[in-house]
């Protein structure tokens, strides 16, 4: 049963139109950092941002952050928020939902007339998505001390991304990295089918899953396609489309028995791609995200038998698999998952625990605070496209759960500060 909310559902659906509206001409939904209209965008939300009784600024890393100050100095900062930018044609909901929810969790305190024990701070991070620089959660792994330096000289034309940085008001040479933030929560809509599907309101999120690239080469023989016997033939892609099968039998029994677990060969490139050719070369590139480490450890032995066997079946010869990429699972704070379970409840939200297969700011945040995410739905599961779409109740019931789990989490960490001030415990 639904309680009092105490959001509000109509400031939501506005805030969120008026941000799909800032698009470019026949692409909806596309705001892409660094470009005039990812600037309008933010120009609008710190815009919303004073209008909520926000001290706005962007700091170092280019993130826009809107802080209400709480009771007490030297307790430190909770954190609530996401991105604004977006990948070409597919925005309206991802990421601007976690911004917006969380101005509402910032909003609503202030019309009940509440102060925390910490301050409370709204954040839009800075290219969450993969940017026109080829890199991606530039704000949040600044704010972490994660941006490898070497990323100032990466190039868009002839902007650089320190330049880019400038651009948006930070200060690329200056250390942003943070230290004060005791808890950062975010809300995003799921990007899968799952809660939908099971008629659930919220997920609350266990673990943001690692993401492990790995390249496989296989090397055949070039023919004549109309006159090599087919028993005489090295062909490569044939070899290749064994692999994949493979690999996506694999897949399936791995997600069927371990957690979030998902394989896909996202890369495919053949030589010499020429139709009276036999195909001499593939080159096939493997997005692999595991929640468990054993199970990405596991899927790598079963990878290595089956390229084997392949390659003994076959005559062709593949490359041991090559690890190009490899980010460990993320799990989210255990006292922050509780929080938000205690929200569902007050809230009357049915919920579950999962993992996320996707990456977020929220990954990177986690390094240096204890983190967490909740999942609201989207129709059809569908992300990254101009059809997604996510219910405004499902986004009010969200920012509700949030302002709820920020309150508990305030209460319980400032109540932690004074026992440690005591001397009866330790964080």
């Amino acid at each position: 049963m639904r309680r009092n909310l105490l959001v509000d559902a109509e400031r939501i659906a506005a805030d969120i139109d008026a941000l799909a509206a800032i698009t470019e001409p026949g692409r909806p939904y596309t705001r892409r950092a660094f470009t005039p209209l990812f600037l309008e965008g933010r120009a609008y939300l710190e815009k919303r941002f004073k209008s909520a009784g926000l001290e706005t600024r962007i700091d170092e890393n280019g993130n826009l952050i809107g802080r209400r100050p709480g009771n007490g100095s030297g307790r430190g900062v909770l954190m609530l928020g996401s991105h604004s930018d977006t990948v070409p044609e597919g925005g309206r909901f991802d990421g601007i939902a976690g911004v917006i929810a969380a101005l509402e969790v910032a909003r609503s305190l202030a019309d009940q007339g509440i102060t925390l024990n910490h301050d409370l701070e709204i954040v839009d991070f800075l290219a969450e998505e993969v940017s026109i620089f080829g890199v991606s959660c530039i704000g949040s792994r600044g704010m972490a001390n994660m941006r490898p330096p070497e990323w100032l000289e990466r190039r868009a034309g002839d902007l650089t991304l320190e330049e880019g940085l400038g651009m948006v008001g930070g200060s690329p040479h200056a250390s942003g990295a943070r230290n004060d933030i005791r808890a950062f929560l975010e809300l995003h809509i799921e990007q899968g089918p799952v809660l939908e599907a099971d008629h659930l309101d919220i997920g609350v999120v266990t673990a943001i899953a690692g993401i492990t690239r790995i390249e496989i080469i296989v090397t055949g023989r070039a023919d004549h396609a109309g006159t090599t016997p087919m028993t005489r033939r090295l062909d490569a892609l044939t070899a290749a489309a064994r692999l994949v099968i493979a690999i996506h039998h694999l897949g399936q029994e791995l997600a069927a028995t371990a957690g979030h677990f998902a394989a896909t060969v996202g890369e495919f490139e053949m030589e010499p791609n020429a139709a009276n050719v036999v195909p001499s070369r593939v080159r096939m590139l493997l997005d692999v995200r595991a929640e468990h480490r054993r199970d990405l450890d596991q899927f790598r032995t079963l990878l290595g038998q089956a390229v084997e066997v392949v390659g003994q079946e076959t005559g062709v010869t593949i490359a041991a698999p090559k690890v190009i990429s490899d980010n460990p699972a993320t799990p989210m704070h255990g006292e922050v998952i509780e929080a938000l379970e205690a929200g569902c409840q007050a809230t009357g939200a049915s919920h579950r625990r999962m993992a996320s297969g996707a990456g977020h700011d929220a990954a990177f945040m986690a390094r240096i605070s204890k983190a967490g995410m909740i999942f609201i739905a989207c129709a059809g599961g569908r992300s990254h496209t101009p059809e997604e779409w996510a219910e405004n109740a499902d986004l009010t019931l969200g920012a509700a759960v949030l302002r709820d789990a920020v309150c508990r989490l305030d209460d319980q960490l400032a109540t932690t500060i004074k026992e440690t001030d005591h001397g009866t415990h330790t964080d």
